[in-house]
């Protein structure tokens, strides 16, 4: 028998997890599975949501929405200590770079094929302040741009990226973020850090495309301050993943960490949700498998 445990975001790619929930369950249920359904009605409600089907027995939680949702969902079951629950997505949000990493396919009934023939793997989580992340946590630009796309409620996909990054880039002051891991140090004005468990950020920015999600390692990715002109040429490289060779361009692995904003509270992205943190670092380490994933790929 077929089972899963459906946590659908509404809110998710601006609106199109509301008008996908009844499809998404009459597909499943279509497909002879065995579902119980939930609408998140408030942020974060998802965590508690996938806690609870986890610590009820369900062999799968399927977490229905964008990276932000995978987040919480994936959380939750780690928080219930349910290691035979395995997490399957479903990317109906905007940027959906975890279920790029994991193959899911954003149409519904082919997301859920993918479910049914897909392998469950360990994946490596990364932990800070006493949260875990499943694909990464980024300080700099990435915030910005952030910060730009919810000024821009009209506009998707692609095209919500690319007119908040130009704009993100022509509001963008440079930190001086410093970084410390096994043997590197680094401190300076820069564009941004990512520390990645995945391939991508961003909505598709592959920024550490060599990244493997099940080596017990994080991938980091800094690119140091550089003119506008510069960075728009950049910016293509970023998205094909060939930046690593650019001179202002660093690219390392590490078990851990310390990451921080000297001077100013440290302001961040967790899997592409902003967070706000009283002090000017922390430290990140990785948790090596510490969640089953259902991938497509």
């Amino acid at each position: 028998m077929k089972r899963a445990f459906v946590i659908i975001n509404p809110t998710a790619g601006r609106g199109r997890g509301a008008r996908l929930a009844h499809a998404i369950g009459a597909v499943f249920r279509d497909r002879g599975w065995e579902i119980q359904l939930h609408e998140t009605r408030t942020a974060g409600e998802e965590r508690d949501l996938a806690e609870a089907g986890a610590r009820a027995g369900w062999p799968l939680i399927v977490a229905a929405g964008g990276d932000g949702t995978v987040h919480g969902a994936a959380n939750g079951i780690v928080r219930s200590g349910a290691t035979q629950t395995a997490l399957g997505i479903l990317g109906i949000g905007t940027g959906n770079d975890f279920a790029r990493l994991v193959g899911a396919p954003s149409q519904v009934e082919r997301g859920i094929i993918a479910l049914e023939h897909g392998t469950d793997r360990a994946m490596d989580m990364g932990h800070v302040d006493g949260e875990y992340f499943t694909n990464g946590f980024g300080v700099g630009f990435d915030t910005a741009v952030l910060t730009e796309m919810a000024r821009l409620p009209a506009l998707r996909g692609s095209a919500l990226y690319a007119v908040a990054v130009y704009r993100a880039f022509l509001r963008y002051r440079a930190p001086t973020i410093s970084v410390t891991a096994a043997e590197r140090t680094a401190s300076g004005p820069a564009m941004l850090i990512e520390v990645a468990i995945g391939r991508t950020a961003g909505g598709g920015f592959r920024l550490t495309p060599q990244a493997d999600p099940a080596d017990g390692l994080f991938d980091v990715c800094m690119i140091r301050q550089v003119g506008l002109w510069t960075f728009l040429r950049y910016v293509p490289r970023v998205i094909k993943g060939t930046h690593a060779s650019l001179p202002p361009v660093t690219m390392f692995q590490a078990a851990a960490v310390r990451l921080g904003t000297p001077g100013l509270p440290l302001v961040a992205h967790l899997d592409g949700e902003l967070r706000r943190y009283e002090s000017e670092a922390v430290d990140l380490r990785v948790v090596p498998g510490a969640l089953r994933v259902r991938c497509a790929t």
